[in-house]
């Protein structure tokens, strides 16, 4: 049984794939310009993510979003944490 899921939608409908603990799940979702990768994983027995933006044909850039706990925000785990932190005064 898997311990991940993820889907997937477009114009042939919807795809569905697991991971387990081992090897946990990975998408990207991109366009020309560039892409967004998740990556679900285990961490010390707790269940993690990490969302990056990340080059796709040779365009966009780089960046981490965010890296933490799947399930509860934790801003002091993404480096956009500033920002984060500023909307919510």
């Amino acid at each position: 049984m898997g311990h991940f899921y993820g889907t997937v939608r477009g114009n042939r409908g919807e795809a569905t794939r697991v991971g387990s603990k081992d090897s946990g799940v990975e998408t990207y979702c991109a366009s020309w310009a560039g892409a967004i990768r998740v990556h679900a994983y285990e961490q010390d027995g707790e269940d993690w993510v990490r969302v990056s933006m990340v080059k796709w044909k040779g365009s966009g850039e780089e960046r981490l979003i965010y890296e933490g706990p799947i399930g509860k925000f934790e801003p002091e785990n993404s480096p956009l944490r500033e920002v984060v932190l500023a909307e919510r005064l």
